[in-house]
Formats: C-alpha cells, structure tokens, sequence
C-alpha cells in the first residue's frame, strides 16, 4: 500500500513538471515571437554581371557593393545566427531589378538593404542614404535614373517595368501605401549616415528618390550610395579591403541599433553625441526638460492616406490619438511620460492584439521628435 502510494506521488510530481515545463516553453516561444521583430534580412549588391554599374579609374561598382554586401551579410550573421540573412546575389550575376524586389517580398523580409555606389564629377564626394520618395534636386533625380537604367539590360529591354508610374503623384500615392515601413526606413537610414560620419565619410544626409528597386519592395527599405567612384581618392578608399570592413560595419552599427529600438533592448547602446536640434530652446541652454516639455511616448499602430473614425472597428475599441505628418494621418495608441520602457511594453502587447508593425514613437510639445533625441531626453 506504502509503495502504490510513493509511486502515485512520484507519478503526480512527474505530471506535475511536465506540465510546468510545457507552460513554460509555449510562453518563451510567445515571447520570442513577440520581441523578434528582424526574422529576416535581404541585403543587395547593386548591379553585378555584363552590368558594372558605375567605375572609377579602376574599380566597378558591381565589385565594391558585393564586397561590402558580402561583408555586412557575414556580421549580422555572426552576431545574430537566428536571424536569416539573403543575398539578391553572393557572386558576380546578373539579377533583374524586378527581381531583387521579389526576393525580398517572397520571402517576407523585414529590412531591405540596398549597396550602390555614386558616380558624377571627380570632385564629388560623400555617402548618401536614399528612401523611396520625390527627389528634390536634379542630382538626385540623375542618380535614380542612372540606378533604374539597369533595366534595360534585361531581357525584354526593361518592357515589365511600363507599368510602373514614377510621376510625382504615383510616387506619393506608394509612400501613402508603405508610409509605416517609410517612418522605419528613415530612422535606420539617418543611423547609417550618423556611422558614416564617426568614420570620417562626409555626410549629404538622407535623401529621397524614385528607385525603381525600393518601389516594389514592402518592407523597411534602404539604398546606400556608399561613395562616389568618380572621385579618385573615394575610388581608392572603396577599392580597399579594410575600407569596405569599416563601411560594413558602420551599416552593421546602424542595423544594430536600429533593431534595438524597435525590439527595446539595451537602449543604452544610443550615442552620447546625440545632436539635440529640433528640441526647445530651453532644453538646449539647460540640458534639462520643464514640466510642459516631457517627452511623450506613444505606440503608433495605423496609418492611412484617409482619416479613419477613432471609433472604428480596426482599433478595436482602445483610446486612439490621431496626428497628421507628411499629408498621411497616424494613429497611435498609449500615453507614458518620460516612460519608453513601458511604452516598448506596451508596444509588444499591441504586436500580441495583431498590429504586427506596430512601434514607439515621441513626442515633445505636440510635435514629433526622433526616437533616440526622446530616449535621451527622458533619461535627463
């Protein structure tokens, strides 16, 4: 009888573990599925094949953007192993433009990450991040030109891209489409250029222009002009092996940090250098925030080219705050004073509820600042 009991014990304490342990793994899976917004990283090497690209007095940009492209697949793969790194191409092959957009979308990537490098006069020089967008100058409407020319090396003579309207109001009309992923793309694109800069690059800023390659990809998305070939002294520097390792590493620093931000983790990483413009005058003498300037945190889960009812059923009844930026109507949800660690939280819960792009954003006297200026901000 002692021994039916003792072993009825034991087989209740074994249950007992198992089904702690099974708990407890279906919530570490949640959790992982929750806080894993990168899965998958799509990097491009512009151009490649019987298409140079651009080229200097020696180099070929088909060359330079592998290489980097190569070097910066291999770091985020050291670092993250469980994140799926692709390449549009990992030799020297020719692949479609149409076709590198597709790789991305096919297999639902969640950053795309364009390599090129610029051409124009010898004297020309600096590193530039582009988005999908209007350009704003002839220049930049040359280099879109000069990368989309890359179709008609295709077989059809580039007639799959007729349907492809680049005029002002198409592009407009696509930035209102992917405008969540467009918000996500200049905040990775300003962190590549702030790296540049610590490398000693010159900075010409984060840019817009119609690519065809960015226009199909839905996404986050980037296209790097990592320098200009034409320039003698940026042809050698980019010709260089150890070059190429300081410019994959400065897209690596950015991806980095870009990850953190959306996935909350070790906030501290942000730079001590941070340039507070576009703060009040008062927070720039003193360093410090007044009662009216808090830093408010907000989870944006919406956007729309439409204003949509704060009543509709897509916000599922919870309290939405509605802002209007760039022409396109946002909606956010949540309000933390000072407070980005609970925002993140809550951010992760709205992912949970099915806004699966959903991210923190701030917000200082009405108007919305950069992320990392708030994240300093409060911490003050």
């Amino acid at each position: 009888m002692k021994d039916k009991r003792s072993k009825y014990i034991r087989n209740c304490a074994i249950l007992l573990l198992n089904f702690i342990f099974i708990v407890n793994s279906s919530f570490s899976q949640k959790e992982e599925t929750i806080r894993s917004s990168i899965k998958t990283v799509v990097i491009d090497a512009g151009h490649g094949g019987k298409d140079p690209g651009c080229h200097g007095h020696s180099a070929q940009e088909k060359h330079v953007c592998l290489s980097i492209a190569l070097k910066l697949g291999a770091m985020i793969k050291s670092k993250y192993p469980s994140i799926n790194v692709i390449y549009t191409r990992s030799t020297d092959v020719f692949v479609e433009l149409d076709e590198r957009a597709k790789i991305a979308n096919r297999n639902k990537a969640d950053l795309f990450i364009c390599i090129h490098a610029n051409a124009a006069g010898e004297t020309v020089f600096g590193v530039e991040t582009y988005v999908l967008g209007l350009h704003k100058t002839e220049a930049q409407q040359l280099i879109a030109e000069r990368e989309n020319a890359t179709r008609f090396l295709e077989d059809d003579k580039g007639a799959k891209y007729n349907d492809i309207d680049l005029s002002a109001d198409a592009i407009i009309e696509r930035k209102v489409q992917l405008a969540i992923f467009l918000d996500q793309s200049i905040s990775f694109a300003e962190k590549i250029q702030k790296e540049f800069v610590k490398i000693g690059r010159t900075d010409r800023g984060v840019r817009q222009a119609g690519f065809m390659v960015l226009y199909r990809t839905t996404m986050p998305s980037v296209l790097i002009e990592t320098g200009f070939l034409t320039n003698p002294s940026e042809e050698k520097f980019l010709s260089d092996s150890l070059s190429q390792v300081k410019m994959a590493k400065s897209i690596f620093t950015a991806f980095e940090k870009y990850r953190n931000e959306l996935e909350g983790i070790d906030v501290k990483i942000i730079d001590e250098s941070v340039n507070y413009e576009n703060t009040s005058e008062e927070v720039k003498k003193t360093g410090a925030t007044t009662e009216k300037d808090k830093i408010i945190f907000r989870v944006q889960i919406e956007t729309s080219d439409k204003k949509i009812e704060l009543t509709n059923s897509k916000f599922k009844g919870l309290k939405v705050f509605e802002y209007q930026q760039d022409k396109v109507f946002k909606y956010t949800v949540g309000e933390f004073n000072n407070d980005f660690k609970s925002a993140n939280l809550y951010k992760k819960e709205m992912v949970s509820k099915g806004y699966q792009h959903a991210f923190v954003v701030a917000f200082l006297n009405g108007e919305r600042i950069n992320i990392e200026k708030a994240i300093k901000l409060a911490e003050k």
